[in-house]
């Protein structure tokens, strides 16, 4: 990459890369291809060291038991990988998440905005909008208000015929994990979609690969 590119200036100092997943005692790391795919590009495009075993080597060591665990991985620039766990809870299978929309915008043309970073102010600030008895989570809109995504979801809307319809990228989004692999198996589509095509929608859905799609409702 040039040293002229946007993501090799200064912008780039003092954050980490993170993967935050699941892992089952059966079944390992869920998803664990496409979040290794997506660390390394965003290792390569941002200038990050990146050496595969000695990740996968640390998630491993990190891992074990009867339960289902919440997976965090950090990845420094030198490529140094910090792995903490946590007990994962599954959410009730009747829950409906809550969606508020935040006064806070993104900006489309911010190309960190695909990566997944410690950089987090602008989905600090949006959340803090709202309490957590007010909104389940919150939505972020762009500049020119097209929907772009949940402070830690992607957003789906079933506008009545297969398959959903997702933020497109360029509208300034998380590369999601999962919302790659609805896309893969076409079971997601791209669109520039509005907050009155959300209000339309047959039904919605937010997601992540952690904890996979939630149905949703705007309040």
């Amino acid at each position: 990459m040039s040293p002229e590119s946007p993501l090799c200036d200064g912008n780039t100092a003092g954050f980490e890369l993170i993967e935050t997943l699941r892992w089952e005692p059966a079944e390992g790391f869920v998803r664990i291809v496409r979040h290794m795919a997506r660390l390394e590009a965003s290792a390569r495009a941002l200038g990050f060291a990146f050496e595969r075993p000695a990740i996968e080597q640390a998630m491993v060591r990190s891992v074990g038991g009867d339960a289902p665990l919440r997976v965090r991985l950090a990845l420094d620039r030198e490529g140094r990988a910090n792995v903490t766990i946590q007990p994962f809870v599954p959410l009730p299978p009747d829950t409906v998440w809550t969606l508020a929309v935040a006064d806070t915008r993104l900006d489309s043309a911010d190309p960190l905005l695909c990566h997944k970073t410690t950089r987090r102010d602008v989905y600090d600030t949006a959340r803090a909008e709202f309490s957590r008895e007010a909104a389940d989570e919150v939505l972020l809109l762009n500049e020119t208000g097209h929907v772009c995504e949940g402070t830690i979801t992607t957003v789906f809307a079933d506008m009545g015929s297969d398959p959903f319809l997702t933020p497109r990228l360029a509208c300034g989004l998380l590369a999601g994990v999962l919302r790659a692999e609805l896309l893969d198996t076409g079971k997601a589509t791209e669109a520039v979609l509005t907050l009155d095509d959300l209000r339309s929608a047959r039904a919605l859905h937010v997601g992540n690969s952690l904890r996979g799609l939630i149905p949703a409702r705007l309040v």
